[in-house]
């Protein structure tokens, strides 16, 4: 199925952070554009929220009468490549502050994110970096940040995320 291309893919329909996932971040085939994003329908020929969602003209689920419908029964149950433990906590945020502040504080996420990555990733921290951004919260990642330099090791980052992860009751991986 064609979509329609959406302006922010970074955000999906559905309420995962796009942005935030390690598929995003890959070079080559297998990286995934966003929802809805350029070429997205190449790599996610079909996706039944994405295609409700545009059928109704909704830029997001929670905007539906119907939300959270049968569609997302068991659909947090897993995660593949992202977490799907906030997606439905996430939704509620942006429909609470409003989609343009929701976006605002994702585009910080995605900040310290491409940070991480590019000074502190030795080629193994990809997937731990995407998963403890995603879940933490925006004020912890920025506590975090300020005790991180460019000569911090990845060994004590990874203990820094651990231990703020930890004090929340969040367990940095993915669930099988």
């Amino acid at each position: 199925m064609d979509y329609k291309t959406r302006a922010y893919h970074q955000f999906a329909v559905c309420g995962l952070n796009c942005g935030l996932c390690p598929r995003y971040y890959t070079v080559g085939s297998s990286r995934c554009p966003g929802c809805a994003g350029e070429d997205f329908s190449n790599v996610h020929p079909a996706c039944g929220i994405l295609s409700c969602c545009q059928r109704k003209g909704l830029g997001y689920c929670f905007e539906c009468a119907e939300f959270p419908c049968k569609k997302y029964d068991s659909w947090g149950d897993s995660d593949s490549f992202i977490t799907h433990k906030n997606y439905l906590a996430d939704m509620e945020k942006a429909k609470r502050i409003g989609i343009e502040t929701y976006k605002a504080e994702l585009d910080e996420k995605i900040g310290i994110l491409k940070m991480l990555l590019q000074n502190h990733d030795n080629g193994r921290c990809k997937n731990f970096y995407c998963q403890a951004v995603n879940l933490l919260d925006l004020h912890d990642l920025k506590t975090l940040i300020n005790q991180i330099n460019k000569d911090t090791d990845v060994k004590t980052i990874r203990r820094l995320f651990e231990e703020t992860a930890a004090k929340h009751g969040v367990a940095l991986k993915l669930r099988k």
